[in-house]
């Protein structure tokens, strides 16, 4: 008996929304930077690009990123996230992972709508009272013109 399935684990980000494996891309790189000799010869930067219009994500969450002005989603709707903070290559994917789990959970949730609210009785008192004192401390810096 085969077992074929992917020994990768899906990705989990809200709840509901999960990314398989196979739409986000790894590719390891040099880390720029200090480090030694470590940085000429290692490669463990992880690179990440995730396709959004490719993704399984809904189409409003897709919408939503599309949508976002972040640096990190080329014109095209691919999602570029490198990381190279650490000296391994596995903590790094880790990074980028959680990286782009912060940018996918940032639009999962709706910004409230704003109800327009009328500036209380009291406010409007306040500011017409402080806007006729201020006329008067203006008023008599003036020259009296003679």
């Amino acid at each position: 008996m085969a077992y074929t399935q992917d020994p990768r684990p899906k990705f989990t980000m809200h709840p509901a929304l999960t990314i398989p494996p196979d739409e986000i891309e790894f590719t390891a790189i040099r880390a720029q930077g200090t480090g030694g000799q470590n940085v000429n010869k290692v490669s463990n930067a992880a690179h990440l690009r995730f396709d959004i219009p490719a993704s399984s994500l809904p189409p409003e969450i897709k919408e939503r990123l599309l949508t976002l002005g972040d640096q990190r989603i080329s014109k095209n709707g691919t999602v570029i996230i490198k990381a190279q903070e650490f000296r391994s290559l596995e903590k790094n994917r880790a990074e980028a992972l959680r990286r782009l789990e912060l940018l996918v959970n940032s639009v999962t949730v709706l910004p409230r709508t704003r109800r327009p609210t009328k500036p209380t009785h009291g406010s409007i008192k306040r500011r017409l009272e402080q806007k006729g004192r201020r006329a008067v401390i203006k008023a008599a810096r003036r020259s009296t013109g003679d």
